[in-house]
């Protein structure tokens, strides 16, 4: 029997699922993201200088009054409790990501960290909302002083009355304003390889330049399911318009070539790829990876067939967010989206490289 099963959740796909097979008790590194209730930007705005070109370089997050709010709130974690470390963090404008170091065993559960951080941000949260329907309402009066209200209050206010609108009761009983900033639960990955801790903190160091490349190309980062293509129905990221090259040419690669076999098939794809060919596949063995990797490296067109499926909110990987950007790299999930990745099975992959065939046959050419 499962010791830990206390902390599961159901099985309906969802973002905020705790695993059922860790104790959030125990010494560890945790990265957790909360969103905004729902999806407005009240923490901060993205600010990108016209010199940056499309590389974004120097985005950054400027926050709000509620976002200096949040970010108070989360260093003070460790003043409440004192075996968490906060290590690091990126506030986004509907969004936080951060990581967290429980640096002991701890009686107390992950989620309870995390929900007295909301409670702080919710405290901030209606004392800024109050200040704002205040200076609404002198505003409004004839006083030569009336204060004005900022943008940032209109805004307040204006996600306050809609959340208001589509909330038929306060979470809380006991909360006269029934206003709650995050989505109920949270997101979190378990570190389980040190080697992995300098990609989290990458990846948060990273968040605003790539918010910048999306909004730069927000086509090519826009998630769009229900796409028929060869008969099947995929979700897809990235260009599209791969789909309408004359020449698509499929990368499968067989594990039973030798290394000479292998060496030679790479570098004739990889030739055609260079005279204007769009490649193919799932890459699941080690001859279609080292193509693909290449193909990224050089820069040239390319279309993934992915087994993970994509929610609303998928993002490309980070290793794929500049080929996006250049349009030159698509994603198509043929499968739905599910939290736990299971193993590919031969079926599967049998599977993916009859799709990544079909594509090649039916887009190219004659």
């Amino acid at each position: 029997m499962n010791s830990h099963k206390e902390y599961a959740t159901g099985s309906i796909p969802s973002m905020h699922r705790r695993s059922d097979s860790h104790d959030y008790r125990s010494r560890r590194f945790y990265m957790v993201t909360l969103a905004v209730s729902p999806r407005w930007p009240l923490l901060g705005t993205l600010a990108v200088s016209e010199s940056s070109g499309d590389d974004a370089a120097d985005a950054h997050i400027e926050l709000t009054p509620l976002g200096e709010a949040v970010q108070s709130a989360w260093q003070q974690i460790s003043m409440y409790y004192p075996q968490v470390t906060t290590v690091q963090h990126v506030i986004m404008p509907d969004h936080i990501h951060g990581i967290l170091y429980v640096r002991e065993d701890t009686p107390f559960h992950l989620g309870q960290v995390v929900k007295g951080f909301k409670t702080g941000c919710n405290k901030a949260l209606r004392l800024l909302v109050e200040d704002a329907r205040q200076a609404q309402l002198q505003s409004l009066s004839n006083t030569a002083a009336a204060p004005v209200v900022s943008p940032f209050q209109r805004l307040l206010l204006s996600w306050a009355a809609t959340l208001s609108q589509h909330t038929s009761k306060p979470r809380d009983k006991r909360s006269a304003t029934g206003l709650y900033l995050w989505e109920k639960g949270y997101n979190d990955k378990i570190l389980f390889n040190y080697s992995t801790l300098d990609k989290w903190k990458a990846y948060l160091s990273d968040n605003p330049r790539r918010l910048a490349i999306r909004r730069l190309h927000p086509d090519y980062f826009r998630v769009r399911f229900g796409m028929n293509i060869a008969g099947r129905d995929y979700a897809a990221i990235g260009n599209r318009m791969l789909l309408s090259h004359p020449e698509i040419i499929q990368v499968q690669l067989s594990r039973h070539f030798t290394d000479d076999e292998l060496a030679v098939r790479v570098e004739a794809l990889l030739r055609q790829a260079r005279h204007g060919a769009v490649l193919v596949s799932p890459a699941i063995s080690k001859g279609e990876q080292m193509v693909m990797r290449r193909a990224m490296d050089e820069r040239l067109p390319l279309i993934f067939i992915t087994p993970w499926g994509f929610n609303t909110f998928s993002k490309p990987g980070h290793q794929y967010y500049e080929a996006c950007a250049d349009g030159r790299f698509l994603i198509l999930a043929p499968w739905e989206h599910h939290n736990n990745r299971i193993p590919l099975t031969r079926e599967m992959c049998l599977q993916l490289n009859a799709m990544a065939a079909e594509i090649a046959a039916t887009h190219s050419s004659p």
